[in-house]
């Protein structure tokens, strides 16, 4: 029996850092990819492992007057990753369905405002993946 829960332990550690192993290098290709050189990131990545039809949200601060990038993606082809950002009272800003599939939204904010950002995957790209949002500030 306890060679049986070591099995089983080992083998959920083994995948969990693919996974994670995985997911960095979905943040790398992200990164290179939505963000030039007038961009630096906030040093945050929000990631989530999704299946099927799956919703990651995370929150997060913006700064009045600042001008930021949102880029989103999951696997290493733009556009297979849908993304909103929303306000608290649930009001789109911005979907990246409405704009062919974007895989990144340049924005700024007046006002310091708290914004939901919400990612899932294209049902038609891809049952499973790691989805990457990366938040940078234009320089």
């Amino acid at each position: 029996m306890k060679k049986l829960i070591a099995l089983f332990s080992l083998l959920i550690a083994v995948g969990t850092y693919q996974t994670k192993a995985q997911c960095d290098t979905i943040a790398n290709y992200c990164h290179k990819n939505n963000f030039t050189v007038d961009y630096v990131s906030d040093g945050q990545n929000y990631r989530a492992l999704l299946f099927g039809d799956q919703e990651a949200e995370f929150e997060t601060t913006f700064f009045g007057g600042v001008t930021y990038r949102v880029g989103a993606c999951t696997g290493f082809s733009q556009g297979n990753l849908i993304f909103t950002v929303k306000d608290l009272n649930n009001n789109t800003l911005f979907d990246s369905m409405e704009q062919q599939n974007a895989s990144y939204w340049d924005f700024s904010v007046e006002n310091t405002v708290t914004l939901k950002i919400s990612a899932k995957l294209d049902a038609l790209e891809a049952p499973s993946g790691c989805a990457t949002i990366l938040i940078g500030f234009k320089q």
